[in-house]
Formats: structure tokens, sequence, C-alpha cells
């Protein structure tokens, strides 16, 4: 159960992070209490998380799940260029979540 909280918790920091990108493009009361809420959120579910997951697990795949997410919202939503070295970046991130993740017990 502690992953599924931090795979939200990762899904609300996209979220979150977007609705900041959207807000800075043209401010909204309706989308700033939205983000606002993800934003509480994502720390409660990475609390629950935290519960069970070692900090060096949960808390470094967390800011990955959300710096990946937030590259493929730019990409796909604000037309955002990945470079070559963007996207061997990405898989990097990737790459070492996978392997942080498989050293919990």
């Amino acid at each position: 159960m502690a992953w599924i909280y931090l795979f939200i918790a990762g899904a609300l920091e996209v979220a979150w992070a977007t609705g900041v990108k959207k807000l800075g493009i043209g401010f909204n009361w309706t989308l700033g209490v939205l983000t606002l809420i993800a934003m509480i959120a994502s720390i409660v579910a990475l609390y629950a998380a935290m519960t069970r997951l070692p900090l060096g697990i949960a808390y470094p795949i967390w800011t990955g799940i959300g710096s990946v997410g937030s590259v493929l919202v730019g990409v796909l939503a604000f037309n955002q260029n990945l470079s070559m070295s963007g996207i061997a970046g990405l898989a990097l991130l990737v790459a070492g979540m996978f392997l942080l993740g498989s050293d919990a017990h």
C-alpha cells in the first residue's frame, strides 16, 4: 500500500506543478485553490508512504515521479522541446528510481 501512496503523491506533484505553470500563464482562483489542494494532498500521500518506506527511497522516488511527469506534461501540453540529452536524462532518472525502489525491503 505504501507504494500506491507514493505513486499517488508523485502524480499529485505533477498536478500541482502543472497548476503552478498554468497559473503563471493566467491567474484563476479556482485553479489556484485546486493547485493548493493538490500540493497538500501530495504531502499527505507522501507522509502515508513514508510510514512504511525509508526516507532515502520514498523522497527521491516522489521527486523523480514529479520530475519525469512534469517534463512529459511540458512536452505534451506546453510544447516544450526535448533534446536527445533530455531524453537520456529522463531515462537515467527512471533507471535511478527503479534501482532505488529495488533496494526497498
